[in-house]
């Protein structure tokens, strides 16, 4: 059976965070969503570890389930947590996050006990430690081999394993001695499989996705879709071992089936720039400026094209040649970006707030029904034209994009210029 999974996420302990990121919060958004595994973030933080003990029922297989949670659609939680690592290392300075995943609440104590002896991991759910990732890795597998390490957004250019300004350039400079115990990376939103799948280095590892939501809102903006043969943490640490991004057995009996993802160009590391300077950049104009921006002449962030480009080992070409052999993908607009380009006013408008909840409510259904699994005739009956023609368009690839760069968002529209009348959609187009 399927699953949908976004395990890195952070809860109201983070810095920069909604308050709503609790127990209550998220069990609500990720059944309105459809996702069926909530990842719980910050397990290392003393206040959301108590709550996760007191308001949490161990399911026995790994997972938990909300106390209070009455729906039978309701997600269940697997015990995760985002570190930030700051070291030196090659005499050169380190910011690199990792996700980790944890069997039993028994197991985060220990794990919160090692690492709080390190740093202070009271003041942020994503703690700051000054450790490297590979001691961070191998002080959470002394604790329990069946945790799970991570690599996240593993090519955003700050804070990441391959990324520009802090990163490495292969894995094993990063981790050392335990790159074998590394099963698994996250994409992240501003990359997509495409581009994962030009370095060789990553074939044997899984390709996980996940919306490192910041609010409630945000989840399963990015996810990972599980074959499994019964929900049970074993059976997702067994899929993410076992799976590989290219060539996995098609036997296995616990498997990622595909991953969803952010159109790459919309997150903010996509292309190089200096947002300062409102000056975006392609990989190939970067090359041309030498990074340097050509307004005030400072150097330029370089995002995840460019950075992929740089530790490519096949070419877009040859990746296409051979595209049937990795876990495959889907791209997706999230609905309340969908109903707000039709409707022709902001995502957090109280008009694209009420049709969002008209359309899941009225039908019964989760936003992946609506985005992913209704056919497109069902959806006749649920969708206005205009959205409807959006929903296809979305899912047929027909859109535009303006690549983020630098720390901006970038843009996605589904609709041209042209075939707006003011604000909204011409329905007449249709």
């Amino acid at each position: 059976m399927e699953y949908i999974t976004d395990l890195h996420l952070h809860s109201k302990y983070s810095r920069a965070c909604s308050k709503n990121l609790d127990l209550a919060g998220n069990t609500a958004a990720g059944r309105k969503k459809g996702i069926q595994v909530i990842g719980t973030g910050d397990f290392t933080h003393p206040e959301w570890f108590k709550e996760l003990t007191d308001n949490t029922e161990d399911l026995g297989n790994g997972l938990l389930k909300y106390k209070e949670s009455t729906h039978k659609d309701d997600p269940v939680f697997m015990l995760t947590q985002e570190i930030s690592c700051i070291y030196s290392k090659n005499g050169k300075m380190r910011r690199n996050h990792i996700v980790i995943t944890a069997p039993s609440l028994k197991v985060v104590g220990k794990i919160a006990d090692a690492l709080g002896k390190i740093g202070n991991i009271s003041s942020d759910g994503r703690p700051i430690l000054g450790m490297s990732s590979e001691e961070l890795a191998k002080t959470v597998l002394d604790i329990s081999e069946k945790c799970l390490i991570i690599p996240a957004h593993i090519w955003t250019p700050w804070f990441s394993t391959f990324g520009s300004k802090s990163g490495y350039d292969s894995l094993e400079e990063c981790f050392g001695e335990v790159t074998k115990y590394i099963y698994a990376f996250e994409s992240g939103l501003s990359s997509d499989p495409e581009m994962n799948r030009r370095v060789k280095e990553l074939d044997g590892l899984a390709l996980v996705s996940n919306g490192d939501a910041h609010s409630p809102p945000n989840l399963g903006r990015e996810a990972t879709v599980f074959n499994l043969e019964n929900l049970s943490y074993s059976n997702i640490y067994s899929a993410i071992k076992e799976s590989k991004m290219r060539g996995s057995d098609p036997k296995l009996k616990n498997k990622i089936s595909y991953t969803i993802e952010f159109y790459p160009e919309e997150g903010k590391y996509h292309w190089d720039g200096h947002r300062d300077c409102k000056v975006r950049l392609s990989p190939e104009e970067t090359i041309k400026c030498k990074e340097i921006c050509p307004k005030c002449k400072k150097k330029v962030t370089v995002g995840v094209e460019a950075r992929v480009e740089g530790l490519a080992t096949r070419s877009k070409e040859e990746v296409e040649k051979i595209k049937d052999e990795f876990t495959p993908y889907k791209s997706l607009i999230p609905l309340e970006e969908v109903i707000s380009e039709v409707v022709g006013v902001g995502k957090k408008s109280k008009t694209v707030q009420i049709e969002y909840e008209r359309i899941l409510k009225e039908n019964n259904f989760s936003e992946f029904d609506v985005l992913l699994h209704s056919s497109l005739e069902d959806l006749k009956e649920v969708l206005t034209p205009e959205e409807h023609e959006a929903i296809k368009r979305m899912r047929n690839g027909d859109i535009q994009i303006e690549p983020g760069y630098d720390g901006e968002y970038g843009t996605v529209k589904i609709f041209k210029p042209e075939e707006r009348d003011g604000k909204a959609v011409q329905s007449t187009l249709f």
